[in-house]
């Protein structure tokens, strides 16, 4: 009996091993087919991420606020008293001229399959993005497109609203909306197409492999040449050179460079087009590369003038921006920090040396501080986006390469843009008349073109 028993003990002490090894095999096979199924589902539909949506439309807020309030006050401030409105009037109204055309047909032919230039007209008046059958929306990665199209207007409208410091405080208004239309079609359409679209037929300087992450050519090269070229046409302000055409509002000035860094966030980060690791990047980058072009403007001019000035320290902040909007998430934060210093120590160069020598009555330094700045971020980009250097680069190109076709896309922008600007400022003037006459310009352009004053 004694031993019976000891038998049965044994047995059952086995079949109970037997079983729960079974029950843990099992468990562990369901866990992966369950790991399995799961990622195969992510695979074939991604589907929407309430994150990303929520942050994609925050940073699209964000970059509005660059534009209304914060580079109508930053341009608004720099001008004199007289001009106030109507500089604040020519941000706005380009940059809402611009959203509406991309909604017609902007973003069609920039973000849709075409040729090497320009998409096709697949998404006229944003159609195709939402199929009525089965209530769904179209998307665009983890967003609905229609989140991408709305983010990508404010680039566009921005982009515009930044060429008019150029000409500030002399040119005609309704020249100045018919200018737009024409520059953003033929100009900023292309630009954005060939630097960012990336799809069976990319972009033109997509498939040189230059790098771009936020607008360093499509916005700022593009906006800052075309400025100068209106500068050029348009002629000198009266008394350019001969009387003090200082600014009206320095703290102004202030708010809105202040409002263009908050915004500026929603501009870099925004761009990762999701809640993520690159967003992450592109924000700690936004922020030291700012702080680090402030610095370095201001010791600079310390250094050359012998005071620092609140101006410059504005300006300088603007430089940062620019400077890594191209890099922001290709390079590391101490990249981003060099990147940033050599900005702001160029774009004091910029609007100081380099202005001379290209003698045109760039009113707001659109040129020196936007394309300067914008080529210096884009060259920096292929220096810095190597892995040895603690960019996200892959190490397919060497840094030399990079660089080069980064020179590349910065001249192809640079000259496509003169070339239109030029031939639409023209356009402007025979139809309109690109200038007020001088009566008009010496009244000031608050009263004579739109019979308001800013102050009483």
């Amino acid at each position: 009996m004694k031993r019976l028993m000891v038998s049965l003990s044994a047995g059952g002490a086995a079949l109970a091993g037997t079983l729960a090894s079974f029950a843990a095999t099992a468990q562990e096979a369901a866990g992966t087919s369950a790991a399995a199924a799961a990622e195969a589902a992510v695979d074939v539909a991604p589907g929407l991420v309430g994150a990303d949506v929520a942050w994609l439309s925050t940073a699209t807020l964000l970059v509005l606020l660059m534009v209304v309030p914060g580079l109508a006050l930053f341009y608004g401030g720099m001008v004199r008293s007289k001009n106030m409105l109507s500089t604040l009037m020519q941000v706005l109204c380009t940059f809402c001229l611009a959203v509406v055309l991309w909604l017609v047909y902007g973003y069609s032919l920039a973000f849709t399959e075409g040729n090497a230039i320009f998409g096709g007209f697949d998404r006229v008046f944003l159609s195709g993005m939402f199929n009525a059958a089965t209530g769904e929306f179209s998307m665009s990665g983890t967003v609905p497109e229609l989140s991408f199209a709305a983010f990508q207007a404010t680039f566009a409208g921005i982009t515009c609203a930044l060429i008019v410091g150029a000409f500030a405080e002399r040119a005609r208004f309704s020249a100045v909306l018919l200018f737009t239309a024409i520059w953003f079609t033929f100009a900023y359409i292309p630009a954005a197409h060939m630097v960012w679209y990336l799809g069976d037929v990319s972009g033109l300087v997509a498939q040189w492999g230059a790098l771009d992450f936020a607008g360093g050519t499509v916005v700022h090269i593009n906006a800052g040449i075309a400025g100068l070229v209106g500068a050029y046409v348009i002629g000198k302000r009266i008394g350019y050179g001969r009387e003090a055409l200082k600014p009206h509002n320095l703290p102004m000035t202030m708010i809105g460079a202040s409002l263009l860094w908050v915004g500026w966030f929603g501009f870099n980060a925004g761009s990762a087009l999701a809640a993520n690791e690159t967003a992450s990047l592109a924000f700690i980058n936004t922020l030291v590369a700012t702080a680090g072009a402030v610095m370095a403007w201001i010791f600079t001019e310390w250094a050359v003038k012998g005071k620092p000035s609140m101006l410059g320290a504005a300006s300088g902040a603007v430089a940062g921006l620019v400077g890594i909007t191209p890099a922001a998430a290709f390079v590391g934060p101490v990249g981003a920090l060099v990147i940033g210093i050599v900005a702001g120590i160029v774009c004091v160069w910029g609007v100081n040396g380099l202005k001379r020598i290209l003698r045109a009555d760039d009113s707001l330094d659109v040129f020196g501080v936007h394309a300067v700045g914008g080529i210096v971020g884009a060259l920096l980009t292929g220096v810095f986006t190597s892995a040895s250097l603690g960019g996200t680069g892959s190490g397919h190109e060497s840094m030399l390469m990079q660089v080069w076709i980064q020179l590349e896309g910065i001249l192809l922008t640079a000259v496509w843009s003169a070339v239109v600007a030029l031939i639409a400022y023209k356009i402007a003037d025979v139809v309109l008349g690109l200038r007020v006459p001088e009566e008009e310009e010496r009244q000031g352009l608050d009263i004579s073109s739109h019979g308001e004053t800013a102050y009483s």
